[in-house]
């Protein structure tokens, strides 16, 4: 294995073509402000260090990346790449990571707008990502104790599972195809319209107008806050613990919930054959009990 250690670049396609390599404590920067270090690349190990160059990894396949830095000048920092594991790093380019294939990414700090479109077998453990547009047109992801922040992620996502992740976004999920959340936060207006089979399980859903237009939604014990005008032209079963301010003009399916503040069935362009029900709560039950036997001894 070549080994290049304590060594500044600045040079166009410093380390182009390199393979078999380690790259340590080196530094990508200076007056040249050359691209493309390590374009066309492969069997690589990247640490410790920093990158404030654009599209240092184009066209890389196999790369261990492990504590560095790209700044916001290192733009397109990995585009068609495959095989690639990046870990306790920092990714604050636009565009960082775009149409690349089986990536592991782990407790990474992220900003990037445009993060992640049209990738395949994406792998997101911890850390964070400040991003508009992430993941556009994207399939088979996981993600697990993400921390996202940003609009219009996850749009045209096919097959995904998130976990234990939060959420604080706007227009999240739409177009999606066979997605699975779970136990995570979702906040943000307008969650999951145009979806097609997306699951919800354990999780608490914050803003107005959520999941409308959706085929096959399913929402499993979620809780809602502020969801108003909820599930409108959608076919949806749902079990929602708690209250939910207002559901407009279902399509089909089942809602049921603890409380519902306001059922809107008119202004619709169909009839809605969805089933509603709100449950009696515990305490109700009781009260109600005691009447009836009340009534009997009288």
């Amino acid at each position: 294995m070549t080994v290049i250690k304590d060594a500044t670049f600045s040079e166009e396609r410093a380390l182009y073509n390199l393979h078999d390599a380690l790259v340590k404590n080196c530094r990508f920067e200076g007056e040249e402000d050359g691209e493309s270090a390590m374009k066309e690349s492969g069997k690589l190990k990247v640490e410790d260090s920093y990158f404030d160059l654009r599209y240092p990894f184009w066209h890389v396949t196999g790369a261990s990346i492990s504590k560095i830095e790209m700044t916001e000048h290192c733009r397109a920092a990995l585009w068609y790449d495959k095989d690639i594991a990046i870990s306790a790093s920092k990714m604050h380019g636009i565009k960082a990571l775009r149409e690349c294939e089986n990536v592991s990414i782990e407790n990474t700090d992220i900003i990037s707008p445009e993060f992640g479109w049209k990738c395949d077998k994406v792998r997101v453990t911890g850390g964070s990502i400040v991003s508009e547009y992430a993941f556009l047109l994207s399939k088979n992801l996981t993600v697990s104790n993400l921390k996202f922040q940003g609009k219009y992620s996850f749009q045209y996502v096919h097959n995904a599972k998130l976990t234990k992740c939060v959420f604080d976004t706007k227009d999240a999920f739409w177009h999606t195809k066979n997605v699975t959340v779970k136990d995570s936060v979702i906040k943000g207006e307008y969650l999951g319209w145009y979806s097609e089979n997306l699951t919800l399980v354990r999780c608490k859903i914050i803003g107005t107008q959520p999941l409308c237009y959706c085929k096959g939604l399913r929402l499993i014990d979620c809780t809602t806050e502020n969801c108003d005008l909820s599930f409108e032209y959608s076919h949806v079963n749902a079990s929602i613990k708690g209250d939910v301010v207002s559901v407009k003009n279902p399509k089909s399916g089942k809602i049921t919930a603890d409380s519902i503040g306001k059922i809107i069935l008119k202004d619709s362009i169909m009839k809605s054959r969805a089933k509603i029900i709100v449950r009696q709560s515990k305490k109700k039950k009781r009260g109600a009990a005691a009447l009836r036997q009340g009534a009997k001894k009288e």
